[in-house]
């Protein structure tokens, strides 16, 4: 039998689970109906919350952690199967025709007629996937030794009011070398990617049902209202309704 161009998994996990690094050679795009799950790669993180997905290309080392009840849906695609798939890993706004679409495929088996409704489904679910808006839901890795010591102290101790300055100390640098060499290896400035990782530790925070108060104040924040303008900015509404929009009441 011809190996079907995409083969859907569903599963679902617990808060805390974790699936040790690996590689498929087909591309994934997984798709988190509820809780949040990251994805660690070589060249950074990329945070997946409720509502959104991540396109992992084949052949990509990873690995994945859960955060809350997690209900993970996965589309494995030959990467061949059609042209202008992304080439790289990206967290992607799931339309609510691609969810609908992800969710129908649950239920193909993979013997589908190649002329048949089935069929269908899987070609729309393709030509979706290449016009999916990507978001800026990643934490890029930097390359050096010395930056990426500097990034693990800045995850540790996010908290803290951490300034270029004292980023430069803590390296060994003058401001202005380390702002170069930041840039050059991450393509964030040092206080974009503090932002970025503040961000998205929040997400992982608050998907164990922590308060906005609480992750506020752990990230760094003055207040609940400056982090939930920044949460705001990036995902379109505040953390109290996209974690209510996005709660399923079954779990």
């Amino acid at each position: 039998m011809t190996r079907p161009p995409i083969l859907p998994l569903a599963e679902n996990y617990a808060h805390g689970e974790h699936i040790a690094a690996h590689c498929h050679d087909r591309a994934q795009l997984i798709h988190a109906i509820s809780g949040v799950i990251t994805v660690n790669t070589l060249e950074g993180s990329w945070v997946v919350p409720p509502g959104r997905g991540v396109w992992v290309p084949s052949g990509s080392q990873h690995d994945l952690r859960m955060s809350g009840m997690v209900r993970m849906r996965t589309l494995f695609i030959d990467p061949g199967v059609r042209a202008g798939l992304p080439q790289q890993c990206q967290v992607v706004e799931i339309s609510p025709l691609l969810r609908e679409l992800i969710i129908c495929a649950m239920d193909i088996s993979p013997g589908y007629a190649a002329d048949g409704r089935e069929a269908r489904v899987m070609a729309l679910i393709l030509d979706e996937i290449r016009v999916l808006p990507v978001l800026a839901l990643h934490v890029p890795s930097p390359r050096s030794a010395l930056l990426q010591e500097l990034c693990e102290a800045l995850r540790l101790a996010s908290g803290e009011p951490w300034t270029l300055t004292r980023a430069a100390q803590f390296c060994g640098l003058n401001a202005r070398t380390l702002t170069r060499a930041f840039q050059r290896e991450t393509g964030l400035s040092l206080v974009q990617w503090l932002r970025r990782m503040r961000l998205l530790a929040g997400l992982d925070a608050l998907a164990t049902g922590r308060s906005v108060l609480e992750v506020a104040l752990d990230q760094g924040y003055d207040s609940p209202s400056a982090f939930s303008a920044m949460f705001r900015r990036t995902l379109g509404v505040s953390p109290s309704v996209y974690f209510g929009r996005n709660a399923d009441p079954a779990l």
